[in-house]
């Protein structure tokens, strides 16, 4: 008889592995087509969307900034009256026990993520600054017109 071990067919592999199938790699998004795209173009294209882009924002962001300003500060004028008139009890040694715990953890979960952000971050504007620069300007003009 024979051993079942040693009757195993060797199988032989030739040629190479391929590591990237093995490394996952981040797969290139719509966003990142999209963005490589408009960089392929001239330097005025990219400045032009950049800016118009930019410039939807910032109006957007204003106009939504406004909104919910105006909405957080009636409430917090509503939330001081009622605590005045005794209709709301607020415990604030809790309050600040809390406040305490919830910045320990970001404080701790910032410092691991706050590297990795920046290296992304230069990273980015490195490989688009027109269009980082463009939408810069766009924003704020959009922020100035309303």
């Amino acid at each position: 008889m024979s051993d079942p071990i040693l009757s195993i067919p060797v199988i032989s592999v030739t040629g190479s592995f391929n590591l990237p199938k093995l490394k996952k790699e981040k797969e290139e998004t719509w966003l990142d087509k999209q963005l490589k795209e408009v960089t392929n173009g001239s330097v005025a294209k990219e400045m032009a969307i950049g800016g118009v882009s930019g410039w939807c924002a910032g109006i957007v962001f204003s106009k939504v900034g406004k909104t919910a300003a105006s909405a957080l500060a009636g409430g917090l004028l509503m939330f001081q009256i009622a605590q005045h008139q005794g209709y709301i009890k607020v415990n604030w040694s809790k309050v600040n026990r809390d406040i305490e715990k919830a910045k320990g953890k970001l404080d701790k979960h910032s410092k691991k993520e706050l590297h990795w952000l920046i290296e992304e971050t230069k990273s980015f504007i490195q490989e688009y600054k027109f269009l980082v620069t463009g939408f810069a300007g766009g924003f704020l003009i959009g922020i100035a017109m309303c």
